[in-house]
């Protein structure tokens, strides 16, 4: 981004069903061995911190692009960067009540410093697709699993 080669990218830390471990965390489970943590305790310890981890480096990123001028703004004034997973219960694969974190100013289209709840079971990543896309222009009537768009995101 700062050599203006590209504007759209995408990251994915793990697939699914990695067998990553993580031993500079201090456990050597795989990721998706604590993702099906059973509601135990030891587990949802584990979760927490590989979590902790994740959000941490994304804040770095996020921090990079903030002191990254472009234009009369930065990089993350410009940018909309989606961070999120696609399941609310890694335990029980539910891919409805999905925690999103929207982050930067999409070039002047986002409101920042807001938490949104929505309703049960109407966040899924396919309703918040489809309401980013409509941000860009792009018209569709269903992405995945939407079932509608998502209101007051923008």
């Amino acid at each position: 981004w700062e050599a203006d080669l590209t504007r759209v990218f995408s990251f994915m830390l793990n697939r699914e069903a990695s067998q990553l471990v993580f031993p500079d965390l201090g456990f050597n489970e795989p990721w998706h061995h604590v993702s099906h943590h059973g509601n135990e305790a030891e587990k949802l310890a584990l979760l927490v911190k590989l979590n902790t981890f994740q959000v941490d480096v994304f804040g770095r990123f996020l921090d990079r692009l903030r002191k990254t001028p472009d234009g009369d703004g930065n990089l993350l004034d410009r940018s909309l960067i989606l961070y999120g997973s696609n399941m609310g219960n890694s335990n029980q694969h539910q891919h409805f009540d999905v925690a999103h974190l929207l982050v930067g100013g999409a070039n002047g289209q986002l409101k920042g410093n807001r938490h949104l709840k929505y309703d049960r079971k109407t966040v899924t990543t396919g309703n918040l697709l489809l309401s980013v896309m409509d941000m860009f222009d792009v018209k569709r009537d269903k992405q995945g699993d939407s079932s509608g768009r998502l209101p007051k995101l923008t």
